[in-house]
């Protein structure tokens, strides 16, 4: 006699409030309204997503390839933007014409994420421009950033897109900055022997963010302590 496990009824998901407070936000929404609205009937937002998937993995062959032709680091520049569109549009367009899908936006748009991510540092590392210890504290920190966000999303129902008034779009610019000074200036002198320009950056942006973490963290924790106490 065999017995039929009956399936449970799947709860409904719930969406995260989304916390958006980066300096940028306000014409950066506009900005993608605008876009959302005069986008042809056939590009939807898996469309996009995949533009800006392939826009980060051509970013990081680049980076890999400066070593040899440094001018490929403005090319970087370039998919910073398509990255940018793809990235930061799709989600605009699935809302702007009622077609969400939270848990596969939110999951396949942060795995994306994720990849993009090593697909930037590991050309950095490749490079030259940056040392290979660096790019790795660097993606550590990342992702490190990154559980912390998602872990909040769940347990606390907020969703927290920019921290300290700089979001990915911020990061993307200054990204872009750092391209143009590297191209020009690839070493700099700081109380001493010369370092490489992204060494020195990168150093600064792994300082920034595990501040941010432990910032972060520390709040959750208390917020979600006070919520469950014993």
């Amino acid at each position: 006699m065999t017995t039929q496990t009956i399936p449970q009824p799947r709860t409904e998901f719930r969406n995260a409030a989304r916390c958006q407070e980066s300096l940028l936000a306000g014409l950066e929404k506009k900005c993608l309204l605008w876009l959302a609205q005069r986008m042809p009937a056939w590009v939807n937002s898996d469309h996009l997503t995949l533009l800006g998937f392939a826009a980060m993995f051509l970013a990081g062959v680049c980076y890999a390839l400066a070593g040899e032709w440094p001018v490929l680091l403005l090319v970087v520049n370039l998919w910073l933007a398509v990255n940018w569109f793809g990235d930061s549009l799709d989600g605009t367009l699935a809302r702007v014409r009622n077609q969400q899908r939270p848990r596969y936006g939110f999951y396949v748009d942060h795995m994306v994420d994720s990849f993009s991510a090593l697909f930037l540092v590991s050309g950095l590392a490749f490079s030259g421009y940056m040392d290979g210890w660096v790019a790795l504290a660097l993606l550590v920190s990342f992702y490190l950033l990154s559980i912390n966000t998602y872990l909040a999303t769940y347990t606390l129902g907020t969703f927290q897109l920019s921290f300290w008034k700089f979001s990915p779009t911020e990061m993307r610019i200054l990204l872009a900055v750092g391209n143009g000074v590297a191209l020009v200036r690839p070493t700099v002198y700081i109380f001493g022997p010369p370092l490489r320009f992204f060494d020195v950056a990168g150093v600064i942006a792994v300082a920034s963010m595990v501040l941010v973490l432990i910032v972060s963290v520390t709040r959750n924790t208390l917020e979600l302590y006070r919520a469950e106490k014993i």
